[in-house]
């Protein structure tokens, strides 16, 4: 069997043909999304959903030109955001990423809305999550007149491709949008209407793996949020193996038969009877790249060749490592989901260890930290235990001296995800279990590319 995948990714959109006897990737490409737009808020951050389209369709359109033979469509994508959808199921609004900070504006020159909403009915909904940019839109008149419902863009190309009329979703992007009880199954309804939402604009949900009708013959089966596609795709069903994830922000994933959550910890829908718990650091791989920057700046000031400084970081970073007496740097500098307003700090400053390598150190230990905590709250609170580490993301596959601090954080042995579309893959195995397609044993589902296709 040949299952085809599809992540829609904030920078990236990729594919891959996944054969699920010889459990290798046969195809794979990636192409960049460029399809942010610009405004004049800086708070804003939405995306252009014809670009998208265009861009995953002729993905999609080539991956079958290179395997005719596709048994199924899997698909996911950037979780959280939402597109408002008209009454024929087509778009009447860009894409409101989660990366979009319209929740932590106030709407009465007082509280931010989350706050609001957390005062007014104890649910916790952090900015960028679909529901807070709603109401956002809805108390500033953005809302489209001809909206009627709302989904994320990885369920709008499903509809897109089978020409379905109203969004059904899965289970776990629809936990993204905020406002679901999670243990429940099902949107805080009495809470939306609180807040002023008619929660008629919700999607219909799924707990499963759902055909959502065909493409060119093909089933297409309902979207899965990509932080369940990514740990699917490179973990499978394991419990005490961790996802770390650094790339744009920072993540940590880990499989739970118990629901549990912690400030800063998600407790998200995966398969019937599992949790995936999730902690995210909102900077994440950013703060290296603002490190990055920094010295960059320098060099240009002190009249050098404005260049790429990750080469010296690298070094720098190998010669902190064997320090003693370091910097400890918080990396918060975008705050936290909890804590918006929070920022990162640098401590322990001394005499003899104030310097570049101990700062370029620092700044990785620190990404590492705010993962590591959240962990911790997870142990503490479940039986999870980290026997091993699968990375992920770029901002951990390049750098060696991230990996070796990870690994003696956590305590465990850590391997590099078999390929770098993970999501891709989930979404791809996520098809293969739709019922009357295929059942996957994910548990001793290994995935592996070919040598000859890395290039791709």
């Amino acid at each position: 069997m040949k299952a085809i995948g599809i992540d829609i990714g904030t920078t990236t959109i990729s594919g891959i043909v996944l054969d699920t006897e010889k459990r290798q990737v046969l195809e794979a490409r990636t192409v960049q999304n460029g399809s942010f737009i610009k405004t004049e808020h800086e708070w804003e951050r939405i995306q252009d959903v014809d670009v998208i389209l265009d861009k995953a369709e002729d993905l999609v359109k080539e991956l079958l030109a290179c395997c005719p033979e596709a048994d199924v469509i899997g698909l996911t994508g950037q979780m959280h955001g939402i597109v408002y959808l008209n009454r024929n199921g087509r778009h009447v609004s860009p894409l409101y990423t989660w990366q979009d900070g319209r929740g932590n504006l106030s709407s009465d020159g007082h509280k931010p809305l989350t706050e609001q909403v957390m005062d007014k009915t104890g649910v916790f909904i952090a900015s960028g999550y679909g529901l807070i940019s709603h109401l956002y839109n809805l108390r500033n008149g953005l809302v489209p007149q001809e909206a009627v419902s709302l989904c994320t863009i990885g369920d709008y190309l499903g509809m897109v491709l089978t020409g379905r009329k109203y969004p059904l979703v899965h289970i776990s992007n629809a936990a993204s949008l905020g406002f679901f009880d999670v243990q429940r199954g099902g949107f805080r309804k009495d809470a939306m209407k609180e807040m002023g939402i008619d929660p008629s604009i919700l999607p219909e949900i799924t707990e499963d793996f759902t055909e959502l009708g065909r493409y060119q013959g093909i089933p297409v089966t309902a979207a899965l949020g990509d932080n369940q596609a990514s740990f699917l795709g490179s973990v499978g069903i394991h419990k005490n193996i961790l996802l770390l994830n650094m790339g744009t922000g920072g993540q940590i994933s880990a499989l739970s038969d118990r629901y549990f959550e912690a400030q800063g910890i998600e407790a998200r829908p995966f398969v019937k009877g599992k949790y995936l718990l999730v902690g995210a650091s909102l900077c994440g791989g950013r703060a290296y790249a603002v490190l990055e920057h920094f010295f960059r700046s320098y060099a240009k000031t002190a009249g050098m060749e404005e260049a790429s400084q990750y080469a010296v970081m690298a070094e720098l970073a190998e010669r902190g490592m064997k320090g003693a007496d370091r910097l400890k740097v918080c990396t918060a500098f975008n705050g936290t989901r909890a804590e918006p307003g929070l920022r990162g700090s640098i401590t322990n400053i001394g005499e003899d260890n104030f310097t570049p390598e101990s700062l370029t150190f620092g700044v990785l230990e620190g990404m590492t930290r705010e993962l590591y905590d959240m962990y911790c709250l997870m142990r503490e609170g479940t039986d999870l235990k980290a026997e091993r580490l699968v990375a992920s993301g770029n901002g951990l596959r390049m750098n060696p001296v991230l990996q070796e601090i990870c690994s003696g954080m956590f305590g465990a042995e850590l391997i590099l995800a078999d390929f770098k579309e993970e999501a891709a893959c989930g979404a791809a195995v996520s098809g293969t279990m739709v019922k009357g397609i295929m059942e996957v044993d994910t548990h001793e589902m290994t995935i592996q590319m070919l040598p000859e296709e890395q290039g791709n």
